[in-house]
């Protein structure tokens, strides 16, 4: 047989997943370095078995057919032979940006997915194996593919750039806390960088997770030499850097481009190091932003129809925009997560719960609480986060528990226990505890880890039921002290029906605190709700310093954001936009709008994604505010004062289906009013050539994802030029740097899509 299997003849899982406990994995190198020097597929997998791989991925990269990923699959067992190694179906990114970013919507990305695993599956795949994702909405849709279609042991790996964060700005610890949190049983990264730049980034991943984790880099840096992609580092110099990573308790390593056999084997009798025990921190977190619950931390109550009309009237508009400025008014005032509620009559509330989760989380970095009495629109929240949320919530009894805690589970959440059951809730603290006590059993039952469960031992309207309102504060403190679980609390229902209700929420928020309370919900519009935990927070000697205390309190109080146009650009709000720029334009003149305000916002955004400060969804979003702006605009213009600046041609090379990138570069050079004619992906040489000579376009952008379209790059380079000698080329992509772009003859290297506007005004806008 060719899988490896006990005595006891076990499903391929459990060979898999028993091999890897006491065994390193081993895994193959790259599978189109060896492709391009001109073997096939099963050759390259009998040079990487001979070498001492024990893992092999399928010949599947790019997105095959069912016959194409069937004859891959008995090319790999093939291979295999007699020798004791497993099979595992590679699946590769789509190439697409899911919605909001893109066009890509989560269930068609979910299809192509599910039909590749059940390929697979068909075909005798031993695991699926996830890798090079950059953006944790597409890698959460493939695991969901992976786990709902198949029982394989199934792997997912991302990519992260030198700066510890991937191309769209996903972070470690959210990728470790989102995908362990699903169930996948090997976690791990690969490709963009070298073993020398990974080793830190695989210290902190392993700080973030249990699961067996898995090392694939690159060799090294890729160049062009003679005309071939050739990479830095050497097999020797490799394995001994894979020394250190193996030293460090991970549980498989491989390579990924620019390896080759010899570095598989230079790295093939490396023994599997006993990992250090860790205690995983409790937190939640977005894409972009971990929110460790080491302090007290505030959720946002305002994305909830409750007595609200104006959301309630949003819902039935379905004005999305109108509740992302409620995320985002709540986030600038303080809050560290936000509920998400949208239950009310007449709307579907599934259907809107993914709907507002998917618009609210493009909008803003904070981790998100699901919140809702209905299953079906708690999961259509949890499928369409991308991160790791909380749920609110549970209770004691049977149907809730059982209905609910299988939610939690499955989409790896946090989960809020409110104390009440069939009988209401509780007078006495010791009987909410004894309720708070049965939810966590529960929830371990389950395979909930006890710091995912956060208890709310709800405050009770103080002049409805004045004799009791205090238990809520004793039931905290007995969670706390006998359960030693996090705490959270709906603070201003305790003022319902009596005056002065914000000097009673801050008393009783004061108090909560002083007992335990961890997850305040409340609205952090209220200065002096957040002024109380800034006060907690100084004297409980958790604000170190008294830094954010002193910045809070000594500094001048700074006036709220204006709502001009650059407000709204900045927060991505389309129609606000439009409608500001409609409202610009009674004063000023188009092309003064154009110049003096549109492109110094978008000046600014592009300086605050430079730095750090917001990552591609927020660039995205921003973009497409501006190009809404920019439109209104545009329709003022006379036919003399147009601003399409000159033609700029975009290309994916030859070879390569990835596209995000230069879709991206696309959306922003039109908004600085230039001409782009895009030609897709996979676009042959002459094509480009041809048409770069066609529009007569003074600059042309290439885009390549992949080590192996390098020289397909180089080529399109040497055949623009030939064509249209005075066309400057700009290259961008994962795998290119400064250097390579000068050695294939290129005039410019962007790295990202602000550095492609600098480029485009320094070679365009002067010419």
């Amino acid at each position: 047989m060719t899988r490896l299997q006990s005595e006891q003849n076990p499903t391929p899982r459990t060979s898999l997943i028993e091999f890897t406990k006491h065994n390193l994995l081993i895994l193959d190198g790259a599978m189109g370095t060896m492709l391009q020097s001109g073997h096939d597929a099963k050759a390259v997998h009998e040079a990487y078995l001979a070498a001492g791989a024990n893992v092999i991925l399928t010949n599947t990269f790019h997105h095959k057919t069912d016959e194409d990923i069937h004859a891959a699959v008995q090319a790999a067992k093939q291979a295999i032979g007699d020798r004791q190694a497993f099979v595992a179906l590679d699946i590769s990114p789509t190439g697409q940006l899911l919605e909001p970013m893109g066009m890509l919507s989560f269930d068609d990305a979910y299809a192509m997915f599910k039909r590749q695993v059940l390929a697979g599956v068909q075909a005798g795949v031993d695991a699926i194996y996830i890798e090079t994702m950059t953006e944790l909405g597409e890698a959460r849709c493939a695991v969901l593919a992976a786990k709902e279609n198949c029982d394989l042991p199934v792997f997912c790996t991302m990519s992260f750039e030198e700066n510890m964060r991937t191309f769209t700005g996903v972070d470690i610890p959210s990728m470790a806390l989102t995908l362990s949190g699903l169930g996948v049983d090997f976690i791990g990264l690969n490709c963009s960088v070298g073993p020398a730049q990974m080793k830190a980034m695989a210290a902190q991943l392993l700080q973030w997770t249990d699961l067996p984790v898995i090392i694939k880099p690159n060799a090294g840096l890729p160049k062009i030499e003679n005309g071939k992609t050739v990479f830095d580092v050497t097999p020797e110099v490799f394995a001994a850097q894979m020394t250190e990573i193996a030293a460090l308790g991970v549980a498989g390593i491989g390579g990924c481009c620019g390896t080759t056999p010899a570095f598989i084997q230079a790295i093939s009798t490396l023994k599997r190091q006993q990992k250090p025990a860790i205690e995983i921190p409790a937190a939640v977190c977005s894409a972009t932003k971990t929110v460790l619950l080491d302090r007290v931390r505030v959720v946002g109550e305002r994305i909830n129809p409750t007595g609200k009309k104006a959301f309630q009237q949003a819902l039935l508009d379905d004005d999305l925009d109108y509740i992302a400025e409620q995320a985002i008014e709540q986030v600038e005032a303080g809050a560290d997560i936000l509920d998400v509620n949208v239950g009310m009559p007449g709307v579907d509330e599934p259907t809107m719960m993914a709907s507002v989760v998917t618009h609210v989380q493009s909008m803003v970095h904070a981790p998100l609480q699901i919140d809702s009495t209905n299953p079906a629109a708690i999961e259509a929240g949890l499928r369409a986060c991308r991160g790791k949320a909380i749920v609110n919530s549970v209770n004691g009894e049977e149907k809730s528990l059982r209905e609910i805690l299988p939610l939690v589970k499955k989409y790896g959440a946090a989960v809020i226990g409110l104390t009440l059951d069939e009988n209401g809730i509780p007078p006495t603290a010791q009987q909410r505890l004894a309720i708070a006590e049965k939810i966590l059993a529960a929830a371990l039952a389950h395979g909930i880890p006890r710091q995912d469960v956060f208890i709310d031992c709800l405050a009770l309207a103080a002049g409805a039921e004045q004799s009791i309102a205090y238990a809520t504060i004793d039931a905290i403190r007995l969670v706390k002290e006998q359960l030693e679980l996090k705490t959270t609390l709906g603070v201003s229902n305790v003022s319902f029906g009596l005056p002065a209700r914000e000097k009673l929420n801050q008393t009783f928020l004061s108090l909560a605190l002083a007992n335990g309370l961890d997850l305040p919900i409340l609205n952090p519009n209220s200065t002096a709700m957040l002024d109380t935990i800034a006060c907690f927070h100084q004297l409980k000697n958790i604000d170190k310093n008294s830094d954010a205390y002193i910045q809070r309190f000594h500094q001048a109080t700074q006036d709220s954001p204006s709502n001009d146009i650059a407000y709204f650009i900045h927060n991505g709000l389309q129609e606000e936009a439009r409608a500001a720029a409609q409202q610009l334009l009674r004063e000023h003149a188009p092309l003064a709008i154009v110049n003096e305000i549109l492109l110094p916002v978008l000046d600014a955004v592009g300086k605050q994604y430079e730095t750090g400060a917001i990552f591609l969804p927020q660039l995205m979003r921003s973009a497409q505010a501006a190009k809404a702006a920019f439109d209104t605009v545009k329709e003022n213009l006379p036919p003399k004062d147009t601003v399409d600046g000159e033609t700029i041609l975009l290309a994916t090379v030859e070879g390569d289906i990835h596209d995000i990138g230069k879709n991206i570069v696309k959306v922003v050079l039109e908004n600085y009013g230039y001409r782009v004619i895009d030609l897709g992906k996979d676009v042959p040489a002459a094509q480009v050539a041809e048409q770069a000579l066609h529009h007569n376009a003074k600059l042309v952008g290439l885009s390549a994802l992949m080590t192996t379209t390098l020289v397909g790059m180089e080529n399109t380079i040497k055949a623009v030029k030939q064509a249209s000698p005075n066309t400057a080329v700009v290259v961008g992509g994962a795998v290119l740097t400064t250097e390579i772009a000068q050695r294939m003859g290129a005039d410019h290297y962007a790295k990202d899509a602000i550095e492609a506007v600098a480029i485009a005004k320094k070679t365009l806008d002067n010419s």
